[in-house]
């Protein structure tokens, strides 16, 4: 196992596609979510939560996301709605990170969005210390209330995002990063 600063720095995110079973077992899921529940959380107030989709779950969602692709688009073609059918299907696991935020006496609604979306972080992290894979995706489906609403997602919540967790089909690609000097500045006083 690399050690942690390694293992940080040779993450990259996999397209669904690409992404391979078999998925983590129950007991790795139990890990990534524990992973995924130790985040900063100010007042913890625990300010999201998990849907996780496996197995035939990950299509009977897909049917939710097809049905309102279909509303809007009625001259979408069979291939165009079984890919919206199969969004997440691509890979053997999908977690969704929702979004518990809401007004507090004492904690802004921001540091609670951003404490989920540092769960989403450390979930895609933990499944690359597991020896998975990751994709973090929201797409239109995300933010759609007739989907969100067939999923469980209620009124007040919103999805941080879908992560997506299998086997690299292959070894992931690096990709340009911004040199440090271009987002990096240093407070003088």
């Amino acid at each position: 196992m690399p050690d942690a600063i390694e293992l940080l720095k040779a993450r990259r995110s996999v397209k669904p596609m690409e992404l391979l079973g078999p998925g983590p077992s129950a007991a790795e899921i139990d890990t990534l979510l524990g992973i995924a529940s130790r985040v900063p959380d100010h007042g913890k107030l625990t300010p999201w939560r998990f849907i996780v989709f496996e197995g035939d779950a990950r299509l009977a969602a897909g049917e939710a996301i097809a049905k309102a692709f279909r509303a809007d688009r009625p001259d979408a073609t069979p291939d165009q709605i079984e890919f919206e059918r199969t969004r997440l299907a691509r890979a053997p696991l999908v977690i969704a990170v929702v979004s518990r935020a809401g007004p507090h006496v004492k904690i802004p609604e921001w540091e609670q969005q951003l404490s989920a979306g540092a769960s989403a972080m450390s979930l895609v992290f933990a499944a690359h210390a597991l020896g998975y894979a990751a994709s973090w995706i929201t797409e239109w489906y995300a933010y759609d209330r007739r989907v969100l609403d067939t999923l469980g997602v209620a009124a007040g919540e919103r999805i941080v995002g879908f992560v997506h967790i299998g086997r690299p089909a292959k070894p992931p690609e690096d990709r340009p990063r911004p040199a440090l000097e271009t987002i990096v500045t240093h407070f003088k006083g």
